[in-house]
């Protein structure tokens, strides 16, 4: 094993892939000259060329049209947005055309592409430079949702998106890059699907994904302390979802909270809310708590960001919460 930051794993990823594959290539701004806006291209270039690590105007729609059309003629694109914000400006690439080739296509084609970048708050960055779009896309047929919260499941969930003939919406987070961790030196891969249970427990089970994890596992030492044993299921991937995993927990442990960086309405965690109720209804002991940032537009103030984002002590009285139901 090694110890590499969140943005290496994702290069070596990138890197390890387009050497074993000719038709892989990386699109996006300033991914070239400037070894990407987050150093995560770092030295690719030089490597590869500039016929496959290409910059890109600033024009969202353009080069993701260009990458999703040269799927269609052998090609599988990477495509680096520098951050999931920018991606709106090129959403119908993405939903009307790289989400429908196959199936509108009677199978003729497939769509090999993955769409990678930032996702969700980044500190001071304003209402319109600190969105989640997980749910939006997961609400898509025909697009897979990943969503890494650690370099080792950064590299493995990255190699599996680029061998997918299916586009996958890869979403990282310019907080994380910086993060550390044990990368295995060798060829590995993490299969898309398949959650992780990041802390066994016995009590109740908690669900995320993301960087927003890091604070159940905060909640999770304060908890431990006071005689509470939390399970933590990193999801991985948002679609397709490890219902079965999620299922399993809360068969044990009979309480579930849901942590996640998004608006309440219409997220991810109302639809794990409500796959559980529907599958395992009959095992919960307390009603399912979930834990998402305000309903209102991300603020400035540091102030008022540290109040809308979901945080461990959210963590902690949801938990104790659903122990302490009456």
């Amino acid at each position: 094993m090694k110890t590499i930051q969140f943005r290496e794993a994702i290069c070596e990823a990138m890197s390890e892939e387009m050497r074993s594959d000719e038709s892989i290539y990386l699109i996006g701004e300033e991914v070239a000259e400037y070894n990407g806006a987050y150093k995560a291209s770092k030295g690719m270039l030089d490597e590869f060329g500039e016929k496959r690590v290409i910059d890109a105007p600033i024009a969202e729609l353009g080069f993701g049209g260009i990458a999703v059309g040269s799927t269609m003629t052998g090609n599988r694109p990477i495509v680096e947005y520098m951050t999931f914000n920018f991606a709106l400006v090129g959403i119908d690439q993405i939903i009307n055309n790289a989400a429908k080739i196959r199936q509108m296509s009677g199978g003729q084609f497939k769509c090999p592409i993955v769409f990678r970048g930032p996702t969700a708050s980044a500190g001071q960055l304003g209402a319109t430079h600190s969105q989640a779009f997980e749910n939006w896309f997961a609400n898509t047929p025909g697009l897979k949702v990943v969503v890494p919260s650690n370099p080792y499941d950064a590299k493995g969930l990255l190699k599996a998106a680029i061998r997918d003939d299916d586009p996958v919406i890869f979403m990282e987070s310019e907080q994380m890059y910086g993060d550390k961790g044990e990368v295995p030196e060798g060829e590995y891969i993490i299969p898309l699907g398949v959650a992780d249970i990041k802390r066994k427990g016995t009590d109740v089970t908690v669900v995320s994904f993301g960087k927003i994890i890091k604070e159940a596992y905060k909640a999770a030492e304060v908890l431990e302390k006071e005689g509470i044993s939390i399970e933590i299921i990193d999801l991985r991937t948002v679609r397709p979802m490890d219902t079965k995993a999620i299922i399993e927990s809360v068969k044990k442990t009979n309480r579930l909270v849901i942590l996640e960086e998004a608006w309440p309405f219409g997220s991810v965690a109302t639809e794990i809310a409500y796959r559980v109720q529907e599958q395992a209804f009959d095992h919960l002991d307390a009603p399912i708590q979930r834990i998402n940032t305000a309903d209102t537009p991300a603020a400035y103030s540091p102030t008022l960001l540290e109040e809308w984002l979901p945080n461990a002590q959210d963590v902690i009285d949801a938990v104790k919460a659903a122990l302490y139901v009456k």
